[in-house]
């Protein structure tokens, strides 16, 4: 018999971190990582419906980097994975799509068709995420500041793919 994924350790309401302290499944960091998680399986969903290759890439790549973004939460004492690096390559990545799309002249209204969608309510939860990440240092724990501007430079990627693939489609 293979190992089982259920490990009963979280039945009293406490999970583990990735450096090992218990915490209350209830705290703000684990609502963050939880957070990040959930965007992570959204942009998943946007990568199978998308178009255009280079979106799917730069998602698959984003993915990724994701779980070391959850890491990164979800561990304490720590030097951050998800550096000022990331964040700059996100900025190039920004610019290089965005260079490509014609300037706005109105609000986007998301559902022109899925792929787009689903990175619209990816761009909606990667706020939600960047927040409870916030509410965890505004409560004095130890959060990284790459790290929020991460997910800071990763909404406004996800409004610019989400209009890659509704403009531009499969190029």
């Amino acid at each position: 018999m293979g190992s089982s994924v259920y490990t009963k350790t979280g039945d009293k309401g406490t999970t583990g971190l990735y450096t090992g302290e218990r915490v209350q499944k209830s705290s703000l960091r684990v609502e963050a990582y939880g957070t990040i998680d959930e965007l992570q399986a959204f942009l998943g969903l946007a990568r199978a419906h998308a178009h255009n290759k280079k979106v799917q890439t730069e998602l698959l790549d984003i993915e990724r980097t994701l779980w070391t973004l959850m890491a990164d939460v979800a561990s304490l004492g720590q030097i951050a994975k998800v550096t000022d690096q990331q964040v700059k390559h996100l900025e190039k990545v920004i610019d290089r799509f965005d260079e490509s799309l014609e300037p706005l002249t109105q609000f986007v209204v998301p559902g022109d068709n899925v792929a787009s969608s689903y990175l619209h309510v990816a761009r909606t939860v990667v706020r939600r995420a960047e927040r409870a990440l916030w509410r965890v240092l505004d409560n004095g724990e130890e959060v990284h500041e790459s790290n929020l501007k991460y997910l800071n430079r990763l909404s406004d990627l996800c409004f610019i793919l989400g209009r890659v693939e509704e403009e531009l489609g499969a190029e």
